[in-house]
């Protein structure tokens, strides 16, 4: 396997990137400032939620694979012989070691302590000795790992009220659930029968594969499936859709059940309250990094 690396003005990124894909045999691309580390380094990011500043850098630097040498100077070759390739820069082609690849992607993942004996641990780990429940759920293959601030908040939630709680939740509701992470959570802490909804397909089948692996219970299934009050209800999507869900979220909480929201900002904490305030109040329950989970209690 070898990189072709190569300069390219921000405005041929785009043309670059697809050629190469889509035309070229490229077996992946990334794109790279080409300033980075000089004082001519220019972040490049958006807030959750929101896009981007830009595609791509003044000056960025395309790396595609190939499978071989031939492959590589033949797709460089015909980006060359186009029109569009008015700026491209000097170009390189350099071997890749070979790698176990699922071994270093593993190695970047470790256990995540939740409470001192509740952890989402990896297949290929060990849990600790510590703990007492565990989730096992491979990063990679679901929406959501536990290890992004909202996720850990929500779990760090779950755990702590079920242990303060005299009987476990008869119903609980995960809105969104994406890898599932959240509705499994419920159902190793008692919850005793959970539904996980998702307006996309392959989360509702992550959920059930991993609601599996994990030796739990979970009905999942698309949003419409969501039917009654739940003594709980778990939403941890961004704060937009979350705004334009309060009306539906709300029905599903039963009077004295618990509504907790997570995908927040900080700055945004004024807007979730103005937008809950017909049904309930929400305070501030969790912040991490940024981020906050805001809770609820039906009247």
């Amino acid at each position: 396997m070898v990189e072709l690396a190569l300069l390219v003005p921000e405005d041929r990124v785009e043309w670059a990137s697809d050629a190469l894909i889509d035309e070229l045999g490229a077996l992946s691309v990334s794109v790279e400032d080409a300033d980075a580390g000089t004082e001519d380094e220019r972040a490049l990011f958006g807030e959750p939620g929101l896009p981007a500043p830009g595609g791509a850098w003044q000056h960025s630097r395309l790396k595609a694979l190939f499978d071989d040498d031939q492959a590589a100077a033949e797709a460089i070759a015909h980006l060359r012989a186009q029109d569009e390739s008015a700026g491209l820069g000097a170009h390189s082609i350099t071997p890749v070691a070979e790698q176990d690849w699922v071994r270093l992607t593993q190695s970047q993942f470790e256990p995540v302590a939740i409470t001192p004996d509740f952890w989402i641990v990896p297949s290929w780990h060990a849990p600790p000795s510590a703990a007492r429940r565990v989730i096992r759920l491979d990063p990679g293959l679901a929406f959501g790992t536990g290890t992004h601030p909202t996720t850990r908040m929500c779990l760090r939630w779950v755990a702590q009220q079920a242990a303060q709680r005299p009987a476990p939740w008869p119903r609980v509701l995960d809105y969104g659930c994406g890898s599932g992470i959240l509705a499994i959570a419920a159902a190793l802490h008692g919850a005793e029968q959970v539904d996980a909804v998702d307006i996309d397909a392959a989360a509702v089948e992550s959920t059930r594969a991993n609601a599996a692996a994990n030796g739990v219970e979970v009905n999942a299934a698309a949003p419409d499936a969501a039917h009654g009050r739940y003594g709980l209800v778990l939403a941890n999507i961004l704060a937009t859709p979350l705004k334009l869900l309060a009306p539906l979220l709300c029905r599903h909480v039963q009077p004295g059940g618990d509504l907790v929201l997570a995908g927040i900002l900080e700055r945004q904490a004024d807007e979730l309250r103005a937008a809950y305030a017909p049904w309930c109040g929400l305070a501030v329950g969790d912040r991490d990094d940024g981020w906050i989970l805001m809770t609820g209690r039906m009247a």
